[in-house]
């Protein structure tokens, strides 16, 4: 089944309202043995495209992952990437910062980790964490020092969105294909998915008391999540918003689209000159005779 990415990408200065963003979609596969199939073919694939992205060398993706909790990042990453080689690829989690990272400005930490060219870097929250949490929490943009009027202040937003976006249209012009997705999941569905890490033994470690009290929040994410989308979203570095509510159709819809960042760029593996490919049969003609 042919997976149409481009409904779910925010268009370049879009106002977004996620109301009007569905959190569920009609199913893009057919059966469970269907997803399992798409997703096997997916994954195959995206090792090849990732082979020949490390071969070629010319350019790094950033794919960043942003959701509310029980959303599914984590399983989403563990199953697509599943097939792509360990050393191509890049994964790091940003909790809250250290008191190091808040003596630096809010970009700091993240650009340490971007993927170097060849290489795929996936950031499970990221430095859009700054204009999210820190927009829905007050408390955290006072921690970092800064001479500004506070939260209330749209310049404080207005600001950040512009710094992120010149870095990322930088980092554009300098070979790193940027793709972000939000998974966009419903209150009701994250009510079942909290449930069942309670009631579920094995996913107990997954919740905490926090959990349930920044939900009491979820109309102001909403909000702050709109905004970002909003002002983030370009053609260099687009935003994707993801139904979430069926997990494995966010998990082909997001496979999809890396396929599709992927294939879009212009990769080759590097081309044999006649000199290197003389001294290759030369050293294929010592060891086909055999040693005594």
């Amino acid at each position: 089944m042919t997976i149409k990415t481009e409904k779910f990408r925010v268009p370049e200065g879009a106002t977004v309202d996620l109301g009007r963003w569905s959190t569920e979609v009609a199913p893009v596969y057919k059966s469970k043995h269907d997803y399992h199939a798409m997703l096997d073919d997916h994954v195959a694939r995206l090792s090849d495209l990732q082979q020949l992205l490390y071969s070629s060398n010319r350019h790094a993706v950033l794919l960043i992952f942003q959701a509310m909790d029980a959303a599914g990042k984590d399983g989403a990453i563990k199953h697509v990437m599943s097939g792509v080689n360990p050393q191509g690829c890049q994964v790091f989690s940003f909790k809250h910062p250290s008191v190091t990272e808040l003596e630096h400005d809010f970009l700091w930490r993240t650009t340490q980790n971007l993927p170097e060219r060849g290489k795929i870097g996936i950031f499970n929250r990221s430095y859009y964490e700054e204009v999210l949490i820190v927009r829905v929490h007050p408390e955290i943009l006072a921690s970092e020092g800064l001479s500004n009027d506070g939260p209330d202040n749209d310049a404080v937003w207005t600001d950040r969105y512009r710094s992120i976006t010149d870095l990322e249209r930088h980092l554009s012009a300098n070979g790193t294909r940027i793709v972000k997705f939000f998974l966009h999941l419903s209150k009701e569905e994250q009510r079942k998915r909290f449930l069942a890490r309670i009631d579920e033994p094995q996913k107990n470690w997954k919740f905490s008391l926090s959990d349930i009290e920044e939900r009491r929040y979820w109309d102001s994410y909403m909000h702050a999540y709109a905004a970002c989308l909003g002002a983030t979203s370009t053609a260099r570095a687009p935003w994707y918003v993801v139904p979430a509510d069926d997990k494995k159709n966010a998990r082909l819809i997001i496979s999809q689209i890396i396929l599709d960042t992927l294939e879009s760029l212009d990769m080759s593996y590097p081309v044999t000159t006649e000199e290197r490919r003389q001294e290759l049969l030369a050293i294929r003609k010592q060891l086909a005779t055999p040693e005594d």
